[in-house]
């Protein structure tokens, strides 16, 4: 090996890997031991799976291959399915073409792809894409293909068996069809991948406001009598079996938010929607639509919600308990209370109180259950709230969300009395297995600061983590510049100005919607109350971490900067129109001219069919003179032929015709002759055509001839 390769081979390794006991810098060893290379198994593995779906060109003719982060996260799960990756995998939101999925993601998958980009082992190409959401694609670099041959046979067969079509040397290759994930070979066989179904597990909850959400009103109900239901009888239903707990929770509590347009007169109408000014408050709600109010028994299924209220100002806000009674999977049991409040402002929040999860009863509760049970809750909260909303606003967020409202994507806040083991803030942004688990249910981790002793703040990408006691615009745009292509097509497309003016009305309706929502974020900026700084140390320590006051200047300007960006596109829409308005105009004066033209060609068309019957009638006048005997050949030519010298060729057939009927003249005494005159006459009478007569005539001639002849013979 030259000196090249051995400096492409060798690693200087200073983060840490997800595999604590391999020696990153042992050197290189017998080419069948798989540690020889520096790298750890699961790192080689998937090191040797980009090399078999990526690959560089090695001339201009070729064009190099890349594989998306998302496809490759899907094939890293489908091996730790099958054992070859020793990997945790959590359920995520993740953005699908524009479509919000929740995806089973490896985290540790992702920090050593992370590790080997840093080593520079493989490639990054960032990209664009129809989601407005940066893209990356990977593949393997130089360096990592010369580390590939230090890595054992048996380990690049392992991965060989799960990433081919079983038997053969098809590469399988993920694919989306708009609901889930499929393994596809070149040859046409497919399997459905469970990357998109998220596993449930059981837990008991109760509901949890916090106190400054609370306007006086009761406490809320307790579920810890029923703790032990969820370890009584339960399944776990996670696929892998061996989960690495690193990190576990105690006393936790969990807060889910979201923004949904609100404004007072949307708090009255929910007030008299779940009854609290009634004597009797609350009761069971449903999202189904009653349509047939008139009859007298309604039939649905039994998936209800419980709802109880707490407090509530008429105008202002509403708090109250809503019970889940949402039927399970055999072996899952999960008693689910919420607490709810909901605000004028827009500020709405989901949160419960963790009782029990599995066999843990308060403490221990493992993040890789409790990304599971947050799953449940961004599902379940949606459910509850989209039932009680108006359709307005039911309207207004499916705009928001692009058509997928049902599917929003909501913030984490995870509240725990104690997390153990308990570190610095540094030591859990190890770019390793502490950091791998937090990702789980917060993402991509951002910061973490210690706000006292005992107490810490990690902020991610999807929310955050207290320990101790949103892209609809670009969219509009594109939808925009669509329509100006489409009215630029309207000269050669029939269809394409019926097809501009529907966008445009659609596009209307959306600006419309934006703005609305825009005047409800502007408003809830300027009557949302910033609370006072705390007067202990703990509290002023994260009050500034927090940065509320930058927060909401940030907000203001981002939402003034989203006012003149809709205004900006109401002015490019209302040139769209007018634009349409001159194709249009322009397309009825095309038309206008076009019938002009063809009226003045079905006149000359007219007035040649009118010198076509007379020139008939005259040839049918003259034919029957000289039939008669009343005039020769000669004279039948001069009588009507001149007055058709326009046309020479008519001139030259009559004269032929002619010549044959005075062949035919010399057999008229025969009683043959006679009956042929007659046919004759018989068959010109009934011709539409001078053309076509002549033609019939012309048969006949020849008929006779050849009948005169037999008979003479």
């Amino acid at each position: 090996m030259n000196n090249v390769d051995e400096r492409n081979a060798s690693l200087s390794v200073t983060r840490h890997s997800t595999n604590p006991n391999v020696n990153l810098h042992e050197g290189f060893k017998d080419e069948d031991n798989g540690d020889g290379n520096g790298l750890t198994d699961n790192q080689n593995r998937l090191l040797h799976l980009l090399d078999l779906h990526s690959k560089k060109a090695e001339n201009r003719n070729e064009k190099d291959i890349w594989i998306r982060k998302q496809a490759l996260s899907v094939i890293v799960y489908e091996g730790v399915l099958a054992d070859v990756f020793d990997y945790d995998y959590a359920p995520t939101s993740t953005l699908v073409e524009n479509k919000r999925v929740w995806c089973n993601v490896s985290q540790e998958g992702q920090s050593d792809i992370e590790f080997l980009r840093e080593e520079e082992l493989i490639n990054a190409l960032l990209l664009s894409s129809k989601s407005y959401k940066p893209g990356v694609c990977y593949q393997i670099s130089e360096r990592g293909k010369s580390l590939l041959r230090y890595m054992s046979m048996r380990e690049k067969e392992s991965v060989d068996l799960f990433a081919h079509k079983e038997g053969t040397r098809e590469l399988l290759k993920p694919y989306w069809d708009g609901d889930s994930y499929w393994m596809q070979a070149p040859s046409g066989f497919k399997r459905k991948s469970t990357v998109t179904e998220t596993e449930a597990v059981s837990y008991v909850s109760s509901a949890y406001i916090p106190q400054c959400l609370r306007y006086g009103g009761r406490p809320t109900m307790s579920n810890a009598h029923k703790a032990h239901s969820s370890g009584f009888g339960a399944i776990d239903t996670i696929r892998d079996q061996e989960l690495d707990e690193v990190i576990t929770l105690n006393s936790v509590s969990l807060i889910v938010a979201e923004y949904i347009p609100f404004g007072s007169n949307q708090i009255v109408q929910l007030n008299n929607t779940i009854g609290s000014n009634e004597r009797v408050q609350g009761g069971y709600l449903s999202s189904v639509l009653d349509e047939r109010s008139c009859e007298t028994t309604v039939e649905m299924t039994p998936e209800l919600t419980s709802v109880n209220i707490l407090d509530y100002t008429l105008t202002n806000h509403i708090n109250f308990e809503a019970e889940i009674c949402f039927p399970e999977d055999l072996g899952v049991v999960q008693i689910e209370t919420f607490g709810i409040s909901l605000n004028a402002e827009g500020t709405c929040f989901y949160g419960m109180q963790i009782e029990a999860v599995m066999d843990k009863i308060k403490d221990n509760i493992s993040l890789d259950h409790l990304s599971r049970i947050l799953v449940d809750v961004q599902q379940d909260s949606s459910q509850i709230v989209d039932s009680i909303i108006s359709q307005r606003q039911r309207n207004l967020l499916d705009q928001i969300f692009n058509g997928d409202m049902t599917n929003r994507n909501k913030i984490n806040l995870i509240i725990a009395n104690e997390i153990e083991p308990h570190l610095t803030a540094e030591e859990y942004m190890d770019k390793g297995e502490f950091e791998n688990e937090l990702k789980q249910i917060i993402g991509d981790t951002k910061a973490a600061y210690d706000i006292s002793e005992k107490d810490t703040l990690i902020f991610g990408g999807h929310g955050l983590l207290l320990c101790g006691p949103h892209a609809r615009m670009w969219i509009l745009e594109e939808d925009i510049e669509n329509t100006e292509r489409i009215i630029d097509c309207i000269s050669v497309d029939p269809t394409a100005l019926h097809n501009a003016r529907e966008k445009m009305c659609i596009l209307c309706k959306d600006i419309i919607s934006l703005e609305e929502i825009l005047g409800y974020v502007l408003e809830a900026l300027q009557i949302m109350e910033i609370p006072p700084e705390p007067q202990e140390q703990a509290g002023r320590s994260l009050y500034q971490r927090l940065e509320i006051f930058s927060m909401r200047s940030q907000l203001v300007r981002r939402s003034m900067d989203m006012k003149k960006n809709i205004e900006g596109s109401k002015r490019y829409l209302s040139m769209l129109q007018q634009k349409a308005n001159t194709a249009a105009e322009g397309k009825v004066e095309l038309v206008n001219t076009t019938l002009e033209k063809n009226g003045r060609a079905l006149e000359a068309i007219k007035k040649s069919q009118e010198e076509t019957i007379t020139a008939l009638s005259m040839f049918k006048n003259h034919w029957r003179l000289y039939r008669d005997g009343y005039c020769t050949n000669a004279t039948f030519c001069r009588e009507f032929c001149p007055q058709q010298s326009h046309d020479l060729v008519l001139y030259q057939h009559l004269h032929l015709e002619c010549h044959n009927y005075r062949h035919l003249e010399n057999i008229r005494k025969n009683d043959l002759a006679r009956s042929r005159n007659n046919r004759i006459e018989d068959l010109y009478e009934g011709k539409d055509s001078f053309r076509e007569a002549q033609i019939t005539i012309g048969n006949e001639v020849q008929y006779y001839r050849r009948a005169t002849l037999r008979r003479k013979s």
